[in-house]
């Protein structure tokens, strides 16, 4: 190693010099750009730039990109401990040749040309038999302007580079040029190269092909004056990027020939079908396309910013501020009910003819789950407001996946998928965020491989849940061990195509809505005391669906109303389905003040406005046999028992251990830190009700605790900052807007 071999970028004080001397070959905008940058944050000692023209040379010493310019590619790389190639993707080939000729020493050499194959291959023949420590790499940025002149030390915060490490990286060299970027304010993520080509020749290079061929084909027409002079901005938008540099993109589209072949004949292919729709007035099939399109970037946005669909403990913590002396008072609607959200896409997809639902929820998991059948070919319309129009295939009309069914934090979604899945002709991947990868799956996959399927989960039962196609399902009687609708629902949709009847037998009961919307859609559904079946053969026939509002979403507000003082909400058209009103009867036993009024039956669920007023709530022992109906609403109700008078003890509650978070043991810490007596169980908790403090509480990204809290700070004497809380959006996208409006003082934290 020479003496000025490099030290990771990690171990440098701020302000001192990361690296010796930089070499830029190429001083157009993204070689100018970095050395600006690099010049201009003090990150080496001095930056050299290479390039054979001469003006540009000049230009880059004069306006500071660089600190000096040379002609000649030895004089610039004597003592250089990093250079950078920013030269022509075919170009590259001679300029490695020329480095190879000579005396390097440790340097490292890094590129940022878009075919990383076609320049690792130049760079492994130039230095056949020499050292080479060489990191490729490849920035996602760019302008329409070109040249040093157009050189920009920002150029590159907040997009992302990738670097596509080889044997010749090395993990010190890999660190130095990733933290060079990164104080570049670049995102910098790792890539293996065969795959950076694949994945660039799908989202730059194609849409660059389709730009200059569309123009051109225009521009080439009888009446290209009329068609530019009319041109829209859509027009203008898709066809800026044929004004990018011709002779960089020849380069690249020779260099990454075989991935943009393969992409160009996947997408002639769809385009085929698309003409051919258009052609035979397909209504269906272009609807298919077009709504798939229009939900695509959203969906995949969400995604990859890393809101809500991921694990917002480490990177993103949004903070709740809940600050005292709120009330709860006027009339609300929360959202739609999430279970009957996420079952209504399900059998509405797999029915004939076409379902419309009105008050779907328009949350995260429920919206994974319409996007999973999106996946598998079905055309849904919306969310709009709540309405949904899909567009039903049939029991055996779902067609395989492209990829892996990414379900974000909705265990709903994993568990009642995997048994309509168990079924299909196709293999399906099952994959979620950070927090729904930790989460059981087995008390689904053993049932399930018992009628025949073939699961494969990851370690300890969890997700990925990996389900083979082409089995045949036997149906057979499941006595649950503990009560689970999730459970119930995945059996009974794996025994709409399993041969002869699925019986399910329940321990306690638990919310019905798969068997009412069964029904509901004319599928006959037989239940006998705690025993519900099903039997294949029949059809599911397109329906329409009214939505009624969330009685968990409720719940919050149900129990702010009842710890605040002159509080008094009316909740309107609330689900009072009698599985799912637990919570409902808990509140009601400690002393709340709760009457239900208008009760009515909208598409076979019961609904009702619920009126609650301030009452003095006392501690109970919880009865078991409410707690299967309540089991989604204990956080909140932990919040109620901490503010009534006396002692509630919950008992047989040992599935909140494997929800989104152990829902007992991150309440009983949150509780502890307001100064709350809070004892866990194995199974329960006993909490003794008190005098609520202020201070800081972590919801482990779970978005029921992360509310809960917030509806705490009506009884609190300080201020409660609530950390983790982006994945409340999953279940209740417009709770601090709704919690505001009645009069709860809870904001994100730097919001007003």
């Amino acid at each position: 190693m020479s003496e000025h071999a490099f030290t990771p970028v990690t171990t440098l004080q701020r302000g001192e010099p990361r690296i010796g001397r930089l070499v830029v070959v190429g001083l157009g905008l993204i070689g100018g750009s970095f050395a600006k940058g690099v010049r201009e944050r003090g990150l080496c000692r001095e930056v050299v730039g290479v390039d054979l023209d001469p003006q540009a040379r000049q230009l880059a010493v004069e306006q500071g990109v660089v600190d000096r310019c040379e002609e000649d590619l030895a004089a610039a790389c004597r003592d250089a401990q990093v250079i950078q190639l920013a030269v022509p993707i075919l170009a590259m080939e001679k300029l490695l040749g020329m480095l190879a000729g000579l005396d390097l020493g440790s340097v490292i050499i890094t590129d940022v040309g878009s075919a990383k194959g076609h320049v690792l291959r130049a760079a492994r023949r130039a230095f056949a038999g020499r050292p080479l420590c060489f990191v490729p790499g490849h920035p996602i940025a760019g302008s329409e302007r070109s040249g040093v002149e157009a050189a920009d030390s920002e150029l590159f915060r907040h997009h992302k580079v990738i670097l596509t490490p080889v044997q010749e990286s090395g993990p010190e060299a890999l660190a130095l040029v990733g933290g060079l970027w990164r104080e570049l304010g670049a995102v910098v993520e790792h890539m293996a190269v065969e795959r950076h080509d694949e994945v660039l020749a799908a989202t730059s290079h194609l849409p660059h092909l389709l730009a200059f061929g569309l123009v051109d084909s225009l521009a080439k027409r009888s009446e290209n004056l009329e068609i530019f002079r009319y041109a829209a901005g859509g027009f203008r938008d898709f066809t800026r990027i044929a004004g990018s540099d011709p002779v960089m993109w020849h380069d690249i589209f020779l260099a990454n020939r075989e991935a943009v072949l393969r992409t160009l004949d996947v997408f002639r292919s769809d385009l085929d079908a698309l003409r051919a729709a258009v052609d035979a007035g397909d209504g269906h099939q272009l609807l298919g396309v077009f709504t798939r399109a229009r939900v695509a970037r959203e969906h995949f946005s969400k995604i990859l910013a890393r809101r809500a669909y991921v694990d917002a403990m480490h990177d993103n913590d949004l903070i709740y501020l809940a600050l005292p002396g709120g009330h709860a008072r006027g009339h609300i609607r929360v959202p739609g009910d999430k279970s009957i959200s996420h079952r209504s896409i399900m059998l509405g997809s797999l029915a004939e003819g076409t379902t419309e639902v009105e008050g779907f929820l328009e949350g995260e998991d429920a919206l994974a789950t319409l996007q999973a059948f999106r996946d598998m070919g079905v055309v849904i319309e919306g969310p709009h407001h709540g309405r949904v129009t899909i567009h039903g295939v049939g029991l055996h009309g779902l067609k395989a996946p492209p990829g892996p069914l990414y379900l974000g934090n909705s265990g709903t979604s994993m568990r009642l998928l995997s048994g309509l899945l168990a079924a299909q002709p196709f293999d399906t991947v099952l994959t979620g965020d950070a927090s729904l990868s930790k989460r059981p799956m087995n008390r689904v996959a053993k049932p399930l491989r018992e009628m025949g399927a073939e699961i494969e989960t990851g370690p300890e039962g969890r997700p990925p849940m990996t389900i083979k196609g082409g089995r045949k399902l036997t149906g057979m009687h499941y006595q649950m061990p503990m009560a689970s609708a999730q459970v119930k629902s995945c059996l009974l949709l794996a025994g709409l195509y399993a041969g002869g009847e699925t019986s399910v037998g329940e321990p306690a009961p638990t919310r019905d809505h798969t068997e009412r919307m069964l029904r509901g859609f004319g599928y006959p559904v037989k239940v006998e005391g705690s025993k519900v079946t099903v039997e294949s053969g029949h059809k599911l026939k397109a329906t329409q669906i009214e939505v009624p509002a969330d009685i968990s979403s409720a719940t919050f507000f149900l129990v702010a109303a009842s710890i605040a003082e002159d509080s008094e909400l009316l909740l309107e058209h609330v689900g009072i389905n009698p599985t799912r009103t637990g919570a409902i009867e808990i509140l009601k036993l400690m002393g709340a003040d709760i009457a239900l009024e208008n009760p009515r039956e909208v598409g076979g669920e019961p609904v009702a406005d619920i009126r609650v007023r301030s009452a003095r709530l006392k501690g109970i022992e919880i009865p078991l046999e409410l707690v299967p109906l309540a089991i989604d609403e204990f956080p909140v109700l932990f919040v109620a028992a901490a503010c009534a008078e006396g002692r509630t003890v919950l008992r047989g509650a040992e599935e909140l251990r494997v929800k989104e978070s152990d829902r007992i043991q991150v309440m009983a810490d949150g509780l502890q830190a307001l100064g709350v007596k809070a004892e866990p169980t194995p199974d329960g908790i006993a909490i003794e009700g008190g005098p609520i403090g202020g201070g800081e509480v972590y919801s482990h990204g779970d978005h029921r605790i992360a509310m809960s809290f917030g509806i705490a700070s009506l009884r609190a004497s300080a201020p409660i900052r609530i950390h983790d809380c982006a994945n409340v959006a999953t279940s209740f996208p417009n709770f601090v807007a709704l919690a505001k409006h009645v009069g709860i003082r809870v904001d994100e934290e730097g919001e007003s």
